[in-house]
């Protein structure tokens, strides 16, 4: 299958092809992707884009845990032993995060201990609105202030923001 594909070959494709092309977009969780499918057609990107931000928004508590614990450390275990997804080597390698010098990496090894001991899923920054580690750094430092109920909200909106350029990789308007 050609990608990316416009907005009106998606909603062409089978159920299956659709969960299949659109079901990483929120990491390892096609359920999002499956939520969707028989919303379509979706007359525009965006509207596809909202109705999958609502079966994340509108899912239980457990689902939203469960899709955050999904998402891989920066620089993690995963990042170490090269079974990121495609999407997210891409994305952990746009700020060099496969190859920190010793010293961020480990700030950021101590950072996704942090954030899984008072949270229980990893710190998640939508990379590609960052311009550097630092930045990362500093949302980091910010976000371990927040209780858990605050910092699941916040991560979940990283999460769409992830998703969002993923489908924007994959989907164009015309």
């Amino acid at each position: 299958m050609r990608v990316p594909l416009n907005i009106k070959q998606l909603n062409a494709l089978t159920e299956q092809e659709f969960v299949d092309l659109l079901g990483g977009v929120y990491e390892h969780s096609a359920w999002v992707a499956q939520a969707v499918a028989a919303q379509r057609p979706f007359a525009h990107l965006n509207a596809l884009l909202i109705a999958m931000r609502s079966a994340v928004d509108h899912a239980d508590e457990e689902a939203k845990i469960k899709l955050l614990k999904a998402h891989p450390e920066f620089a993690g275990k995963a990042a170490q032993q090269g079974t990121l997804t495609a999407s997210s080597t891409q994305e952990q390698g746009s700020l060099s995060l496969n190859n920190l010098p010793a010293e961020q990496h480990q700030r950021m090894q101590q950072y996704n201990l942090r954030f899984m001991e008072k949270y229980g899923f990893p710190g998640i920054v939508a990379v590609r609105l960052n311009k550097s580690v630092d930045d990362i750094f500093a949302q980091f430092e910010q976000r371990l202030a927040n209780d858990v109920k605050t910092e699941v909200s916040a991560a979940i909106q990283q999460v769409h923001a992830i998703a969002g350029f993923r489908v924007q990789d994959l989907i164009t308007e015309d």
